[in-house]
């Protein structure tokens, strides 16, 4: 029996359902307030210290609120590092002239609304991948899980610190800031990367297992084609509008990874795992599981799909 038999049994079974879909917005919209959650803190904030001044340019003299009246006047965290303390004043007297003085009574209100504007569109930035964090971060509970239920200990790498920590009983969240998980089965060492840019390719590949270690995978030991035992794909956007255009993506993306290692004589498993995958899409995923182009797949909403492959990714 091949591997995606276990989970699938015709190319019905990866399209999503309404259901999935309905709860997968869901899921968007309550990151979304959560992420949300620190600037309106912050406006809040912002607005407390500005109430002390009795007219826009009182806000000069108030301390600790320069940073907030900058993003007020459009300028961004990236931008900010690039200004001398002439251009700082010029934005925030701008802000005041034209912006604040005109609103009256009301500037305060003025100042925190358009603080928010630009805090929008820095969260409207933050949130374009956010079906790919989603997506990376169930993959992951997912494989924890599985690990944990077989026995398994296993390290992971912090996404920021780059640092690989070890198991602990309480690993709950981890899933928030991981970057790569390593564990051993019975075949030997295995480590699994996100997001990484593979050297034969030069493009990045949303997930690689190793059979090497974490240390020599800092080794660069992940520039040796033979390292490779598995690629895959993880494409999290939940809206079926755009579910063909993931597909196309990750297609390209497995062709052009299969080419690639063929040239070297080199045949790593390569998988799909997708959150919106519509009646055409799944006949295409499924020719090429039957053909045996495409090694693997799975709906990332259906729960026994993603612990199957979750279970073959482990023990590959």
């Amino acid at each position: 029996m091949k591997a995606y038999q276990n989970h699938l049994s015709s190319s019905n079974d990866l399209v999503t359902t309404y259901e999935a879909t309905r709860a997968g917005f869901v899921s968007l919209a309550l990151e979304k307030n959560r992420k949300a959650t620190p600037y309106v803190g912050e406006a809040r904030a912002l607005q407390t210290a500005a109430s002390f001044a009795k007219k826009p340019e009182d806000l000069l003299k108030i301390e600790d609120i320069e940073s907030g009246l900058l993003t007020a006047a459009g300028i961004s965290d990236k931008a900010l590092k690039h200004l001398s303390p002439d251009d700082k004043n010029e934005a925030i007297n701008g802000l005041i002239k034209n912006f604040l003085v005109p609103a009256g009574e009301k500037f305060v209100e003025e100042l925190v609304f358009r603080f928010l504007l630009i805090r929008g569109d820095t969260l409207g930035g933050s949130m374009r991948n956010i079906g790919g964090v989603l997506a990376q971060r169930k993959l992951t509970r997912a494989m924890i899980s599985t690990l944990r239920i077989a026995g398994k200990g296993y390290k992971w790498q912090h996404a920021n610190s780059r640092k690989w920590l070890d198991t602990t009983e309480d690993d709950a969240d981890i899933e928030l800031s991981l970057r790569g998980l390593s564990w051993e089965n019975a075949n030997g060492n295995r480590t699994l990367i996100y997001n990484l840019i593979v050297p034969l390719l030069k493009n990045n590949v949303d997930l690689c297992l190793f059979n090497l270690l974490p240390n020599e995978l800092e080794k660069s030991k992940y520039k040796i084609p033979e390292s490779y035992i598995a690629l895959g794909e993880l494409k999290g956007g939940i809206d079926p509008a755009g579910a063909d255009e993931h597909w196309k993506t990750a297609r390209t993306a497995l062709e052009r990874i299969r080419e690639a290692f063929s040239k070297r004589g080199i045949s790593p498993y390569t998988f799909f795992i997708g959150a919106a995958i519509e009646k055409k899409m799944s006949d295409e995923i499924w020719e090429q599981l039957e053909s045996g182009i495409l090694s693997n797949a799975a709906n990332l909403t259906n729960e026994t799909q993603l612990m199957s492959i979750s279970r073959w990714l482990c023990n590959l």
